[in-house]
Order: C-alpha cells, then structure tokens, then sequence
C-alpha cells in the first residue's frame, strides 16, 4: 500500500473486552486475529483492568484495550463487524441470556474514521465509547487527539470529563500501574 493509499482510508477503532477465563491471552489472541483486516500495522494499547460498568452484581472485573488501523482494501463496517462476532465466538461467546453479563470476549467497532451509521445492524461511532473511561483510556494512548465523529472535542478532553474508576489499572510486566489520567501534550 502506498502512502498515499493509507492516508485516503479510514482509520478504525476496536475495543476489546473480556472478564471471563484468562481474558489478557484471549484479548492478545484477538488483537493477533485482528491484523488479518488491516492494511499495514494495528497500533495496540497497553491492557487495563477496569470495574464492571452496568452489570449484574458480583461481576468480574474487566481486561480492556483498543487497536487502530487502516482496514484492507475491501472491508466494509458490516463486514468487519461480522469479522468481530467470528471472533468472540470462536473465543466462547454464546448469545446474551443477561444485559451486560460476563463474557470471554467483547469487541465493539468504536469508529470507522469519520463514518456514520444508525441502523439495526451498527451504529458507528459506538454510541456509549464517550462515555465509558475504560474504552477511552486505551483510545487515549492510541490517538488522544482523535474527534469521534458527532462530538466536539478530542477522546483526551473527552477523558478528562469523566468520573474517576478507583479501579482502573493499567496492566504491564509483572506490576500493575495505577490510573493517571491522561494529559494532552
């Protein structure tokens, strides 16, 4: 692909999430299945554990994080959404019985550069991504300047508004980090 090519196509964003069994492998494996649609790289987040958001009680907490990349030549929203669902199934994900309950694998399409969509299949962007600090935590690290689409100011400002989660950690080596927020340069 020329650079030129990659400039005039999207860039896209995926949140993963998994709160069932060894969610950092299943979290890893899917980032790897994921550069099977991408033209060029996936830039990946560090991985954050985060506190269940709207789930039944007594929930296990979350592994996150987010990869970016310009999608093949090809790729349609649809059609990388129906890539994601492979994805959780093949990673033990059966249809929901509970809103929000656990599951091996969660992966939501948050952007697909500046398209929108509304219908029954999609809605792009993720209609809750600029609300959920465990979504935009990870996006952070990846485009802190980014503008998603309907919205008025970058995912860092975006960041900045929200509540604090006293359990959100950023996962690394042998030792987890606490939560900082996240500063624009």
């Amino acid at each position: 692909m020329t650079d030129d090519a990659a400039s005039t196509r999207p860039e896209v964003f995926i949140a993963l999430g998994s709160n069932l069994g060894d969610s950092a492998a299943k979290i890893s494996a899917a980032m790897d299945r994921l550069t099977e649609f991408a033209d060029g790289p996936v830039r990946r987040s560090s991985l954050w554990r985060s506190t269940p958001v709207d789930c039944p009680p007594g929930s296990p907490p979350f592994i996150n994080a987010v990869v970016a990349f310009v999608p093949a030549p090809g790729i349609t929203p649809e059609g990388l959404l129906a890539y994601t669902q492979a994805i959780e199934k093949e990673a033990g994900r059966v249809p929901k019985r509970v809103v929000n309950e656990a599951r091996p694998l969660d992966l939501d399409l948050i952007a697909w550069g500046d398209e929108r969509r509304d219908t029954a299949m999609l809605v792009l962007p993720h209609p809750r991504a600029h609300l959920r600090r465990f979504v935009l935590e990870p996006l952070a690290e990846l485009a802190p300047d980014h503008v998603l689409p309907g919205r008025t100011v970058a995912v860092a400002d975006l960041l900045a508004g929200l509540p604090r989660d006293p359990g959100l950690r950023r996962l690394g080596g042998d030792r987890e980090k606490p939560w900082k927020p996240t500063l624009r340069p």
